[in-house]
């Protein structure tokens, strides 16, 4: 049986009045005009470009902000240089927020998923703004704001271990091996220690309640893997780190690590529904971790890997019938707010 469809909230109606979600998306409608001439405002090569594809939105629309903004950031990357601006022979490391990671993040991830959504999507009639994507991208906002405090709070631990042992005890063994050979070892390294604390997180109670807020998305696409609670985010990526940094993993291959990271868990979060059997035993693919947040009594607990899917054979946590898909998703044993400030505070909340 499949789920109810989440009401949406203030902020996804808000957008959806000013930006006219209500109007077609289908090509030619002036919708993929307007969203394409807002993100690539950004770029200097596709100027002129953004500034022809706002104009066919304004002229399509009935609603004319997409495609005014798009025009607006064109003409004004324009008269600031674009990109013949003159970059600087070196940049000052400080500290700051991450304004320039998100813009470059949201921009390359979009560009990539949300045709793919529309080309092969898994749920043909979910909308790109469906309901709840406001919280979702309020948590890809903050937390790409937050990456410089985040990075330096996940590295914290691993720079202790690598103070008191890697250097002085010789451990680092696995930044010996060939690249290649070490970003698959790190793979499988990563992907054990968080197979490990992924269990954890849905064992212990207070863990669960953190865990909780990532599985509360009731649609899943590219933007739903950004809903985690930061505490969630900060004990997984320190735990993976302190492991690599002890095992002696050579920051290239951490680095090498961590860019495929980025493209494959938005990649098994995407309303994506192209067949990948074929794949499933080596890698998890969206219908694989799907399951994982199926809100069917069968599914739950189950399909931990991130990556890996040996690990849930290995341990007995695998779930992946033959064909279909979740019939829903959620959180079954409970309700999490659908607002990005509820779902912060919701945790450390006394039930009454």
């Amino acid at each position: 049986m499949r789920s109810p469809d989440p009401a949406p909230t203030a902020l996804d109606r808000y957008f959806r009045r000013i930006f006219g979600d209500d109007e077609p998306t289908r090509l030619g409608s002036g919708w993929v005009g307007g969203v394409a001439s807002l993100l690539r405002g950004v770029l200097q090569t596709v100027l002129i470009a953004s500034v022809s594809l706002g104009l066919f939105s304004v002229a399509r629309r009935r609603r004319k902000v997409l495609g005014l903004m798009g025009i607006f950031l064109a003409v004004s990357a324009m008269a600031l240089g674009g990109a013949a601006v003159p970059l600087p022979d070196s940049v000052e490391t400080k500290f700051g927020l991450g304004l320039e990671w998100f813009a470059l993040n949201l921009l390359v991830l979009a560009l990539i998923f949300v045709p793919l959504e529309r080309a092969l999507p898994r749920s043909r009639d979910q909308r790109v703004f469906r309901p709840e994507w406001t919280t979702d991208g309020a948590h890809f906002l903050i937390s790409h704001l937050l990456v410089q405090a985040f990075s330096w709070a996940a590295l914290f631990p691993s720079g202790i271990i690598r103070d008191a042992l890697v250097s002085d005890r010789g451990f680092a063994r696995l930044g010996s091996l060939p690249l290649p050979v070490q970003f698959v070892a790190v793979l499988a390294l990563a992907d054990f220690t968080q197979y490990w604390i992924h269990r954890s997180f849905h064992r212990l109670s207070f863990l669960w309640r953190l865990h909780a807020v990532h599985h509360s998305s009731m649609a899943m696409d590219w933007l739903a893997g950004s809903r985690m609670h930061p505490l969630d985010a900060l004990a997984t990526r320190a735990g993976v780190m302190t492991v690599l940094v002890f095992a002696g993993a050579s920051p290239s291959a951490v680095a090498l690590y961590l860019a495929f990271v980025s493209f494959h868990a938005v990649f098994i979060h995407a309303n994506f529904g192209a067949e990948l059997r074929w794949l499933e035993p080596f890698l998890v693919t969206p219908r694989y971790h799907h399951f994982h947040h199926a809100a069917e009594a069968e599914a739950i607990d189950k399909n931990f890997a991130v990556h890996l899917p040996i690990l849930d054979r290995m341990f007995g946590t695998q779930f992946l019938p033959d064909t279909r898909w979740p019939r829903g998703y959620g959180v079954s044993d409970g309700r999490v707010a659908s607002t990005y400030l509820a779902q912060i505070l919701g945790p450390f909340r006394v039930s009454s």
